[in-house]
């Protein structure tokens, strides 16, 4: 499975809307394989979904998003992992593992009843 992850230095970048850089990840039997950066620019909606298909993303993982651009990941069945913040290493170890993310790392505010946590 191939899951991507908004950064900004070793952090989830807390505003999809703003970051310019996925952490690309292969996840095999709980482990990380591959991992590997791409560069993109949010603002380029019709783009977005393109790009991400165009690299295998099957799960997205980021901080705050706007909601133009969570409804364009979510028809294009990319899994959204949203409000999530923190440590890189951490959050993808722990999702490899198939832990849930929430709410160890769920944005500061935001619920842990969102049905994509």
């Amino acid at each position: 499975m191939k899951v991507a992850v908004t950064i900004w230095d070793e952090k989830i970048s807390p505003v999809f809307d703003s970051a310019h850089t996925l952490l690309i990840v292969d996840i095999k039997n709980e482990q990380i394989k591959n991992i590997s950066y791409h560069s993109f620019e949010p603002k380029f909606e019709a783009r977005l979904t393109e790009e991400l298909g165009h690299l295998g993303v099957e799960v997205l993982i980021c901080g705050a998003i706007s909601e133009t651009h969570s409804t364009l990941i979510e028809a294009s069945s990319i899994q959204l992992i949203p409000f999530i913040g923190g440590n890189v290493t951490q959050i993808i170890e722990t999702y490899a593992k198939g832990n849930p993310l929430a709410p160890t790392f769920l944005m500061p505010g935001c619920r842990a009843d969102s049905p994509s946590l």
